[in-house]
């Protein structure tokens, strides 16, 4: 029996080769048809025997292309129907298509593919057209994929026609996210619109039969992107650019998604000139190399960790740096830990946040890490140059501190001229700005620290689903925003600090950008309680409904939501800084929690900040807020035993710290566990004003891997009852630190018993809110959970205690996820709104 059947396929189906499997598949059974890329999803047909329709059904999502996620098929019968006739819905009008030729001249859009499958039935991929805008259509975005084995052995295989080619890719790979201009995803629609295919490309777009069939970005030499170097094209750039680092130099490369800074690794003097140009002297900076063995020469790799380090996205991974290699290995990658502006007429500007890896023989002070930030090559040219210059190389974001990654070419040249010696730049647009990706592995727990290129924008699931559509706002620091409808969240790319005029005019085009692609129009918008967050302040210019989420509870319903925990749990929220719903500031939260509200059953004590931000800059700051005014719940004070702390400060930063707390002068109190990182490290010496956000508590973690295997006996710790919460004594903990160091401790064993401390403290608030009758799932949220010895001491002590432990995976525990965590939060209230509202008109 013959029967046709229509098919509706959503998902990330445009932009990762979905047409052509739909050919291919289709061809081999012998079905005819055709499919299309209309709006933002697939549409097609196919017709034939029905054993062999079913066949397609089947396979339609199990053999799926290896970028394209598929959500949702939708099936109908196509009764009564004529012969196929080779335009079906999905197509513009046949006029208007069949005059384009095979090769266009402008545009370079080949004319629809139709081949002859098994048995002579003919299957059409037909041509895209915009087509009216459907306001229930879900449009997803492909995210960039990094260059496959395929293209990688036709880039250095003499003779092949793209041999040294740095643009070269296919179906399988290549820009996506950051060359789209429109939907549906075609060549007309992408930046490549400016290089018209040759008629070889041309063949090979149109051959059902090769891995180019239909990828959007093809190009070659004859007819694609080009390098350049001042007046050089092509390899004599290539040639001149590699000349350039080897030489010392420093170079700007236009990547995928922005400019990037590019010097030798193994050059003490580069990376010194490098920090002194870019403004920033300790921040680390991630280290790429050429392939796996150079990565394992340098680091230790679990298998999660390599899945992470080859997946399509080539992310920046943080790994465990080996010792001994003679000064060449680089070190630091650190953990990053979120810290928020306090609360004031005008908040200061907060400094900017970590990214991993430096190199070890930079004379340039940092503090040293157990990690270090390793990625790929990403592109051909990247792999060009790795293998030119033979050596591992600092890859970082093509900006000066606290500004938005340059994607314009012009806008680099101004911004980047007095930092790099040369800029090695190409002639395809980049549409959208893509910082790299950021992940780790705690054993074989896969966490996103930074969610960017080759991860954003791929949507993620929403459950409970959006009843409108709505976006999350975002925090300041490490900013993203979230545009959410229906059971979808797409997370926009990683913005950075929203510090200045530019990142928030960044911030602005991405989200009017995303909005026009996932076709998006939000009817409620999200935010921090934070008035002074410049998210919060554009988020309440919106001319539609404003929802307040607490920056703690979107951390945690962030996790939630990820998993799908739809019920009550508990929150365990570490992070830095943010406003609580009493107008105090928060950073140590135990909750009690669904996706609607939060009871807040526990929290670390306060300690005053001297000097608001200026407590955040500087540790020693924080520790003398603990010493001079840690909340008193009944340890003794710290003054006595910190006196050997007090007498290395100077004495009138000591005497002004000291009479600020007593008389409460700009001295705001927090329960903050990133304030006690902070003040930790200060204590122990090892940090005591910092350069970038994170960097005391990098180095406390770094600390803790100088301790080797050693397990030192925990610092004491006590929990007490006040009120109605359980609240952590933390100058217990710091009265033993300070007197262990007074007897001789070393660092590391501090460091470590430190860490130890804190796990048992969160542990048992956990416990006692289980005994008071709270739920037996805990969603762990907040910067401080990167830290791996936190996170990793604190899960296996709640499962021992045999709770269900989770933590954010795609989405980052840091400020990066609370966009996630605002529009869930913001979904589940609007939701609840609707039917309490459906309920009183029944």
């Amino acid at each position: 029996m013959r029967v046709t059947r229509g098919f509706t396929v959503h998902g990330t189906v445009q932009g990762v080769g979905f047409r052509p499997f739909v050919h291919r598949l289709a061809g081999g059974l012998g079905l005819s048809g055709w499919v299309a890329n209309v709006d933002g999803h697939v549409e097609g047909e196919v017709a034939g025997p029905a054993d062999a329709v079913a066949e397609f059904r089947r396979r339609l999502r199990t053999d799926a292309p290896v970028l394209a996620c598929v959500r949702e098929v939708r099936w109908n019968d196509v009764t009564g129907a004529a012969p196929f006739q080779g335009r079906g819905r999905g197509a513009p009008p046949g006029p208007a298509a069949a005059g384009q030729g095979a090769v266009s001249g402008s545009g370079g859009e080949t004319a629809p593919s139709t081949a002859q499958p098994r048995g002579g039935a003919a299957f059409d991929i037909r041509r895209s057209g915009p087509g009216p805008r459907s306001a229930t259509a879900r449009r997803e975005i492909p995210a960039d994929a990094a260059i496959c084995d395929a293209c990688l052995r036709e880039l250095f295989t003499p003779g092949d026609r793209r041999y040294r080619y740095p643009f070269v890719n296919c179906t399988d790979c290549g820009p996506r996210a950051t060359i789209i201009e429109d939907l549906p995803y075609d060549r007309v629609r992408t930046t490549m619109r400016r290089f018209p295919l040759c008629a070889d490309c041309a063949v090979e777009y149109t051959n059902a039969r090769d891995r180019r069939f239909h990828a959007e970005p093809v190009a070659c030499p004859a007819c694609g992107p080009t390098l350049a170097w001042e007046s050089l094209r092509g390899e004599r750039a290539l040639k001149a650019a590699v000349g350039a680092v080897a030489a010392g130099g420093i170079i700007a490369v236009k990547g995928l998604g922005g400019y990037q800074l590019v010097c030798d690794a193994t050059d003490p003097a580069a990376v010194a000139e490098l920090r002194r140009r870019k403004r920033r002297p300790t921040k680390p900076f991630a280290v790429m190399v050429r392939d796996v063995p150079a990565a394992g020469r340098l680091a230790r790799l679990n298998s999660t960790e390599l899945a992470l380090l080859t997946s399509s996205a080539r992310p920046v991974v943080l790994l465990r740096a080996r010792r001994g290699q003679g000064g060449a290995v680089p070190q630091v990658a650190p953990a990053v830990h979120s810290r928020q502006p306090v609360p004031a007429a005008h908040p200061g500007q907060p400094t900017p946040a970590p990214e991993p890896g430096l190199p070890t023989r930079s004379p340039a002070p940092a503090p040293v890490a157990d990690r270090l930030g390793l990625f790929l090559p990403t592109t051909g040219l990247h792999h060009l140059l790795l293998h030119e210059l033979d050596r591992p190389l600092v890859v970082t974001s093509g900006n000066l501190a606290d500004e938005p990654i340059a994607i314009d070419d012009t806008d680099a040249c101004r911004a980047l001229k007095g930092v790099a010696d040369g800029f090695l730049t190409h002639d395809r647009p980049i549409r959208a700005r893509y910082d790299d990706s950021v992940v780790a592995a705690v054993g074989r727990l896969p966490l996103t620290v930074r969610r960017a290129r080759g991860l954003a924008p791929a949507p993620l699931p929403l459950d409970p689903p959006a009843s409108v559509p709505l976006a999350g706002a975002g925090a300041q620091l490490k900013h993203t925003f979230t545009l959410a409808d229906a059971g979808v969240a797409h997370v926009g790319p990683h913005e950075g600090d929203l510090a200045d005029a530019a990142t928030y005019e960044a911030f602005t085009q991405a989200y009017a950008d995303m909005c026009r692609l996932t076709g998006i129009t939000p009817r409620a918008v999200a935010h921090d309680l934070h008035p002074g967050y410049l998210s919060t302040r554009w988020a309440l210019e919106q001319p539609v409904p404003h929802v307040a989420v607490q920056h703690h509870h979107a951390h945690v319903a962030a996790c939630a939501a990820e998993h799908g925990v739809r019920g009550p749990f508990l929150g365990v929220a570490c992070d830095g800084l943010g406003l609580g719903d009493d107008g105090t500031l928060w950073g140590g939260e135990v909750f009690v929690a669904d996706l609607t509200r939060y009871r807040r059953v526990g929290r670390f004590a306060t300690a005053p900040l001297p000097g608001g931000e200026a407590a955040v800059r500087h540790p020693s700051r924080m520790a003398l807020g603990h010493v001079f005014g840690a909340e008193p719940l009944g340890s003794p004070s710290l003054e006595r035993v910190a006196r050997g702390f007090l007498g290395r400060l100077d004495a009138r930063l000591v005497e002004v710290v000291r009479s600020m707390v007593e008389r409460e002068v700009n001295c705001p109190r927090a329960s903050s566990a990133g304030r006690l990182f902070d003040t930790v490290a200060s204590l122990l010496g090892l940090v005591d004003t910092v350069s970038y956000e994170g960097e005391a508590a990098v180095a406390l973690e770094a600390a803790v891997g100088r301790a080797g295997r050693d397990h030192p006996v925990p610092l004491r710790h006590r929990v007490v009852r006040v009120g109605s919460l359980w609240v952590y004594d933390s100058a217990a903990t710091l009265g033993d630190l300070l007197e262990r160091q007074a007897d001789g401790e070393p660092v590391p064993r501090l460091a470590a018993a430190f860490h130890s401390a804190l796990a048992a403290v969160t542990a048992e608030l956990v416990a006692r809110a289980v005994e008071d009758g709270a739920p037996r799932t805990v969603c762990l949220g907040g910067g401080c959970f990167v830290n791996v010895p936190l996170l990793t001491q604190v899960r296996r002590r709640l499962r021992a205690q045999g709770l269900r432990v989770l933590v954010g995976r795609a989405v980052p525990v840091g400020d990066g996820g609370i966009s996630y965590g605002q529009a869930a939060v913001a979904a589940a209230r609007l939701t609840e709104a609707q039917q309490g509202k459906a309920k009183k008109e029944r």
